[in-house]
C-alpha cells in the first residue's frame, strides 16, 4: 500500500546553497545532510531532497508536461507575499483570487515554480 509522497527531489549545482534558500526564505529546516544531497523539512513535516545536478537544466513553462510547481500552503497570505517581496524572490504572475483561493506563482534560485496558495475552502 501507498502512504503518500515522502519526498521531492529538486536538482542544482549547489545543494548547500539551495537547502539554505529553502531555510532562509521559506522557514524549512535541514533534517539531513549528506555528502552529494540535504533534505529539508517543511512545518507541517513535507520535505524536499535537494541534490546535486548534472548538466543544464531543460527549459521549462508553467504546462509543459511533468512536474510542473510546489503547492506551499500558507495563511496569512498578505504578510507572506510581502516578506517574499521583501527577499526579492522572482515572481512570475501577480497575485490574484481563483475560486476564492490567493494565489501567486515564484520561482526558488534554480528556477523551480513555486506556488503559493492559501485557500479559502480545504480540498475534501
Amino acid at each position: 500500500m501507498i502512504n503518500g509522497i515522502e519526498h521531492t527531489a529538486i536538482a542544482t549545482p549547489d545543494p548547500a546553497s539551495l537547502a539554505q534558500w529553502y531555510v532562509d526564505a521559506l522557514g524549512f529546516v535541514i533534517n539531513y545532510r549528506g555528502k552529494t544531497a540535504f533534505f529539508v523539512k517543511a512545518p507541517d513535516g513535507t520535505m524536499l531532497e535537494i541534490i546535486t545536478s548534472d548538466g543544464d537544466a531543460p527549459e521549462t513553462a508553467m504546462k509543459t508536461p511533468g512536474l510542473r510547481h510546489l503547492a506551499l500552503a500558507t495563511t496569512g497570505f498578505e504578510a507572506e507575499l510581502e516578506r517574499l517581496k521583501s527577499l526579492n524572490v522572482t515572481f512570475l504572475t501577480e497575485p490574484e483570487i481563483r475560486s476564492g483561493n490567493k494565489v501567486v506563482f515564484f520561482t526558488d534560485p534554480v528556477g523551480t515554480i513555486l506556488h503559493l496558495i492559501e485557500r479559502a475552502e480545504p480540498l475534501p
